[in-house]
């Protein structure tokens, strides 16, 4: 299945905001395989999947990443869509915001996801985002050897659009996060 998103960020785009994407992803058997994500107005495309090496603008990427969570760059999207995950989505930006060094909100999932392939970002989470918001950049988390799962640790993100993602540490930080806010509301 091909997921296709031809403007990520309207909300950037109508108001005049360069952060916009345009992105493609291949999934194949529930899983992206292949992504590419431009971003026009930056001059940046990104493109990589599973057996196809991560490339920004044509060139490798080898992702830089820390361990230390005081020094991770965590990027986010809110739920506009749905105010009645504000509550859920609240606890867990008040313990992201203690826990990383800073966090980002771009309006483009696509591009969140794909600067954590190339390492501007360490990860991401944001509830309720359609297939093609995520399907190319996931690939390419995937291609940097990162990993993604659905808020409650499953593979069910792309039929749910909840969506946790970044290096193997970050994203093990964010899930943790995320049960522990889960936990403290029962």
């Amino acid at each position: 299945t091909w997921a296709v998103d031809p403007l990520d960020g309207t909300t950037n785009f109508m108001r005049g905001l360069p952060v916009v994407g345009v992105s493609v992803g291949l999934i194949e058997d529930g899983v992206p395989t292949l992504g590419v994500v431009l971003a026009p107005f930056m001059e940046l495309e990104f493109r990589g999947g599973r057996d196809v090496p991560l490339t920004v603008n044509g060139q490798p990427v080898k992702p830089i990443r820390s361990e230390q969570p005081g020094e991770w760059i965590v990027a986010t999207g809110f739920p506009f869509r749905d105010k009645t995950r504000l509550p859920r989505y609240e606890r867990v930006l008040h313990g992201a915001l203690r826990d990383f060094e800073d966090l980002r909100r771009t309006g483009a999932a696509s591009l969140d996801l794909s600067w954590i392939g190339s390492g501007s970002h360490d990860g991401f989470f944001e509830l309720g985002l359609g297939t093609w918001d995520m399907a190319a950049g996931a690939a390419l988390v995937l291609a940097a050897g990162g990993r993604i799962s659905d808020w409650d640790g499953s593979d069910n993100w792309l039929r749910t659009g909840n969506v946790l993602a970044g290096s193997p540490g970050a994203h093990a930080a964010l899930l943790e996060l995320v049960r522990s806010a889960d936990s403290n509301l029962a």
